[in-house]
């Protein structure tokens, strides 16, 4: 079992920056991804970026350039760095960590990040 708890979302200006943290605690060994989604009222979930234990890294192209994904796999713990913030990346940021030899998968709880234009 894997429990995720992120942190650091909030309302910012567009033009301006968050960083988001997402712990991960509980049992797991292997190599794994982790990663954030975000779901917009009335839009379906989808994947903003992510990175893996290797450090293999995927961007949705609407954030290329303005989001960064690191992680530290000593603390656990996944980071998204949002720049240049526009109103259309409001929404609810869901921290994802998935194994990737059984494929379980694992979400936190969200965390709201308001971009006010």
């Amino acid at each position: 079992q894997v429990h995720l708890v992120e942190s650091g979302g909030g309302l910012v200006q567009a033009g301006g920056s968050l960083r988001l943290s997402c712990v991960a605690s509980g049992s797991f060994f292997g190599p794994n991804a982790m990663g954030w989604y975000r779901q917009a009222p009335g839009k379906q979930r989808e994947l903003v970026a992510s990175i893996t234990s290797g450090g293999n890294t995927n961007y949705a192209d609407s954030v290329k350039g303005r989001f960064a994904i690191s992680r530290d796999n000593v603390k656990s713990t996944v980071y998204l760095q949002m720049s240049s913030l526009k109103p259309e990346d409001t929404a609810i940021y869901y921290c994802h960590h998935r194994l990737l030899v059984s494929n379980r998968e694992y979400w936190g709880q969200g965390t709201q990040v308001t971009v006010s234009s």
